[in-house]
């Protein structure tokens, strides 16, 4: 439970990244500013203070406002209560933290004097590259989570959570998780029923807690390990069979600890992890876009063992594979 104070206003920093996703900025302004209309509307004081933060040496606006809220420096600002990391609108994530790289030390002093850090969707690289979710644990957009286990081993990652909080840090997965964490915020320092009416506001499910359904396996094949490749292709190839992942890999030159210790340094994951995710995501296109009986969506992803396929779908998806049938299937 959240022990709310209404007399005290949040000093709210928003990060206004390189490479911000305007969607992004814009919900979580839209929200907060709904949160203090209420509170107007009700007589009581404004619960959030909001700044959007940049970087010293950024030129990327060269306006004092944006829609309203005031820009300033993270070097002249006052030091904030609640600072909010947007998503990035680029793939090219590593360049994305290369360019905000001056929000790195600032957000490890101001989390060391108190902050509160909460990030949105792959707003998360930043914060992992701050080294301040090490040890701890979070979640990001489901499709980026294999690059974020990568880049960031020593964080504890929930790829299918909705919203984590670790201490004083907060993540969120992808697009509309986004909303699921400002409800979080909301709830901790406004209450419950301002939390529950911009839930009815806004049309978001308070409840949902998981968002790997969502996901869409999309390997990784930008890279430079042609052992791996043959791999990931042979996999791909003949995941329809029912074989073991040691059959599959047989005709690579090189030992199965090689194999392995390899493909999960480029790919993030085993041989037979990315096996079960290519038959999962197969069968997801399959129960979406055909009427096949159960036992032949089963059978056509590689499976003989319906106990076996529907653990391990459940395990990925989140739900079982009628379930997601029923919510996904194009009729």
């Amino acid at each position: 439970m959240f022990t709310v104070n209404y007399k005290f206003m949040v000093q709210v920093g928003i990060l206004f990244i390189y490479q911000y996703r305007l969607l992004s900025v814009a919900a979580i302004l839209d929200v907060l500013d709904t949160a203090n209309n209420l509170h107007k509307k009700s007589g009581r004081e404004l619960p959030f203070n909001i700044t959007l933060l940049n970087q010293e040496s950024d030129n990327q606006n060269d306006e004092k406002t944006f829609y309203g809220y005031p820009i300033q420096s993270i070097s002249s600002s006052t030091a904030p209560d609640l600072i909010l990391i947007p998503s990035f609108t680029s793939n090219d994530i590593k360049q994305g933290i290369v360019k905000n790289q001056e929000y790195l030390p600032w957000l490890n002093k101001q989390y060391k004097a108190g902050a509160e850090i909460a990030s949105f969707c792959t707003g998360a690289f930043l914060l992992g590259a701050s080294g301040l979710l090490n040890e701890k644990v979070a979640t990001t957009h489901v499709d980026a989570c294999t690059t974020f286990a990568a880049a960031f081993p020593a964080v504890t990652l929930k790829a299918d959570k909705t919203v984590t909080r670790d201490g004083r840090i907060c993540t969120s997965g992808g697009s509309t998780s986004s909303f699921h964490l400002l409800l979080h915020l909301v709830q901790k320092y406004c209450g419950k029923d301002i939390a529950v009416r911009i839930a009815k506001i806004f049309a978001i499910d308070m409840n949902r807690e998981s968002q790997s359904y969502f996901s869409t396996f999309s390997p990784d094949r930008n890279h430079n390990d042609d052992l791996v490749a043959t791999a990931q292709e042979k996999i791909e190839t003949n995941y329809q069979d029912s074989a073991t992942i040691e059959e599959i890999i047989k005709d690579i030159p090189s030992s199965r600890r090689n194999i392995v210790r390899r493909f999960k340094q480029v790919t993030g994951i085993t041989p037979i992890e990315y096996l079960q995710l290519t038959r999962v995501e197969a069968a997801k296109k399959l129960l979406e876009e055909t009427n096949k009986q159960m036992s032949e969506v089963i059978f056509n992803t590689g499976y003989n063992d319906p106990k076996a396929f529907r653990k391990v779908f459940r395990k990925n998806v989140g739900m079982t594979p009628s379930e997601y049938r029923d919510r996904f299937q194009v009729r």
